[in-house]
């Protein structure tokens, strides 16, 4: 039943380091789109101060609850299942949200509705983090990042990397602040918000449609 993802085994230290920065805060992490569930079930065990909400397309879940029932020392929740493509979130409420590796390989209607959705269960002051490769509007992307690209674009034209520009509007318009974008290893990055005490005063009323992207 287990998946096996090998980006995971490349990126799960350098993203756990700033898990360990940033989440600080006792409370439930939501885990949008969890993949195999590799993630959860090794940061679970290394940050024990938290709780843990897995979500994925009901395809994957079983994934998930295998790492999951593998897991010693871990706070997870069982994996609920959570489409981006669609409006319903089965979570109401949540302290802290993470992203891995999803904007890129899905329709730009899955960041929409991840930010939205994400805005509006997450508690006030809470961290909403993302992690992947991205690209910016005024600079080159790099060559690796380049190919990758491509080859998303090739294989779903809906996909590819996204403007960090275009994902900060959709965050900016759901109330949340950009705390800091950081460079990671192999030219990703790790990228969070946190979401506005008065989550009204903080939206834009511009369109989310992206630029040439």
């Amino acid at each position: 039943m287990k998946q096996f993802s090998p980006a995971f085994e490349r990126n799960r230290d350098p993203i756990l380091e700033v898990l360990r920065e940033v989440l600080k805060k006792p409370g439930l992490v939501l885990e949008v789109a969890s993949g195999s569930g590799q993630h959860v079930a090794y940061f679970s065990k290394r940050l024990p101060h938290l709780i843990w909400q897995p979500s994925e397309t009901r395809d994957k879940l079983a994934s998930i609850e295998a790492y999951r029932g593998e897991t010693e020392g871990g706070k997870i929740c069982p994996a609920l299942e959570l489409d981006l493509l669609r409006d319903q979130w089965p979570l109401h409420e949540a302290d802290h949200l993470i992203c891995i590796n999803t904007i890129h390989i899905a329709p730009w209607r899955a960041a929409e509705n991840l930010f939205s959705g994400g805005a509006r269960i997450l508690a006030p002051g809470g961290i909403f983090l993302v992690y992947g490769p991205y690209r910016y509007r005024h600079q080159p992307l790099e060559r690796s990042n380049l190919e990758f690209d491509r080859a998303l674009r090739m294989r779903d034209p809906s996909s590819g990397l996204r403007y960090f520009e275009d994902v900060q509007r959709l965050a900016r318009m759901n109330g949340l602040r950009l705390m800091e974008d950081r460079a990671m290893p192999a030219n990703n990055r790790c990228i969070w918000w946190r979401r506005a005490v008065d989550q009204s005063s903080s939206a834009e009323g511009a369109t989310s449609e992206p630029r040439n992207s």
